[in-house]
This record gives C-alpha cells, structure tokens and sequence, in this order.
C-alpha cells in the first residue's frame, strides 16, 4: 500500500515538473512575441520621426510668421512718426527744446516764491565759474551796433554811448543840493527852470564830443557799386547824390514825363 503511495505522489511530481518546464514550442512562440514586439516599437518610433519633423517646421514656420507680423507693425509706426516729423516745422526741435526750457524756468520761479527767495539768485549759484568767465567774453565780442535801422535805434545807442562815458561829479552834486534846498527835486511849485548856469569844464567836454562826433561821420563812407551802364545825368558827384534822392522820393510820379522825353513823344 505504501508502496503504491510514493509511485502516485512521484508520478504527480513528474507531471508538475513538465508542466513548469518550458518545451521547444513554447520557446518559439516566446521568440516570436518579442520580436513582434520590437518590430513594433521600431515601426512606432519610424512613424514618430516624421510628425515630430513636422511639428518642429511648423512651430518654425509659426514663429517666423509672428515675426513678420511685428516687423510690420514696427515699420508700419515708424513710417507714420517720421510723416509726422516731416510735416512739422523745420525749426521744431529749437521751438519744443525752448519751450521746454521755459516751462522749466516758469517751474523753478515758481518753486522759489513759494519759498520765499529771489529766482535770480538761486539761478546765479547754479553756475560755474567756467560758464560765467565764458558768457563775459562773449558779451564783450558781441557788436550791439549792426548799422543804421531806424533813427529810435540810433539815437537810443548814442544816449547810450553818452551815458557810459559820463563821470558823475559828486562835489558839484552836493554843492548844487545845498544851494537848491528843497527845490532840488522840483515839484508843480517849483520855478528854478532856467535858472541853471553850465560850468566851463561842462561845456568843453560837449564841444569835445560834438567835435567827436563830426570827425567820425566824415570818414564814415559806405561804399557802394558803380554801375557803367547808367545814363549819365549828373554833373558831379554832389549833383548825382541829388538826383537819387530825388528818384527815390519822386521817381514814381516822373516815370511817365521821362519816358516820353527820352521817346520825343513829350506835349
């Protein structure tokens, strides 16, 4: 009986044993199923070269475009600043940097009489020596006299000339305020008109400057163009400065009488 026992339990040992134990078959099919498998992800990966290739130009393509798109946006506002630009002024920078500069100025005065001081002398501690030394030799360049523009011009610049040539005589001053009292700064009242007698020293220094003057207007000359194809109506040099100033003043109601002189056609 025992006997019979340990045959069946090896007989049931042997059969589990080929049950786990691969056969030839088994390892064929094995073989197969990964090589399909590898077949398989060789395809997939073939198959994603492509598309991934196309999205790569495409994404390319789609940034090249928004870029296109920018630069004509850009180029699109810059031609529109610079039509702006040419259709101003051409002296619109100098206008906008002074007006500029006057709002900074209008801003500054402000500002100081909100604080209680003098804008001229907060502006004079703002500059240098350099800049002030600079300033100073260009006033002393510049020429105020351009020439002759209008007699208010020119007898403006002369009281002017006067004036800074004048020393003011302290001793006279006092003397003469002690002589006058209370009639030196005259009133409706007062009745000292007439009543000044000039010194000699005064009257040589305006007979000096009037000489001055007489001197310098004689060697001032502007020379002007000799035209050769002029008619000759003068007989001297006197006499032709005549007849220009009376062409300039009366040329235009003569025109007519001289044209038909020199025609023969004269009433």
């Amino acid at each position: 009986m025992k006997s019979n026992v340990y045959i069946f339990r090896n007989i049931r040992c042997e059969r589990q044993t080929s049950c786990l134990l691969p056969t030839s078959s088994d390892s064929t099919t094995m073989a197969s199923c990964s090589e399909e498998s590898v077949t398989a992800a060789g395809e997939e990966q073939t198959d994603a070269l492509p598309s991934q290739k196309r999205e790569a130009r495409l994404r390319k393509f789609r940034e090249l475009h928004f870029k296109r798109n920018e630069a004509r946006k850009l180029n699109h506002q810059e031609v529109v600043e610079e039509d702006k630009r040419l259709k101003l002024p051409a002296n619109w920078e100098a206008k906008k940097a002074r007006l500029e500069w006057e709002l900074t100025e209008d801003q500054k005065k402000k500002e100081c009489a909100a604080r209680g001081e003098d804008y001229d002398r907060v502006k004079l501690l703002e500059i240098t020596a350099d800049d002030a030394e600079r300033w100073e030799r260009k006033k002393k360049k510049k020429n105020p006299d351009t020439g002759f523009a209008g007699y208010a011009e020119a007898q403006f610049r002369q009281y002017q000339r006067l004036t800074k040539q004048m020393r003011p005589d302290l001793e006279s001053y006092e003397k003469q305020r002690e002589e006058y009292g209370e009639d030196f700064h005259p009133t409706s009242n007062s009745l000292i008109h007439g009543t000044h007698v000039p010194t000699k020293d005064g009257i040589d220094r305006m007979v000096e400057d009037v000489e001055k003057q007489i001197e310098k207007r004689a060697k001032y000359s502007r020379r002007r163009a000799y035209n050769d194809d002029a008619d000759i109506d003068y007989i001297n040099e006197r006499n032709a400065k005549f007849n220009k100033k009376a062409e300039r003043f009366y040329g235009k109601y003569t025109a007519e009488i001289k044209q038909n002189l020199e025609r023969g056609t004269a009433v």
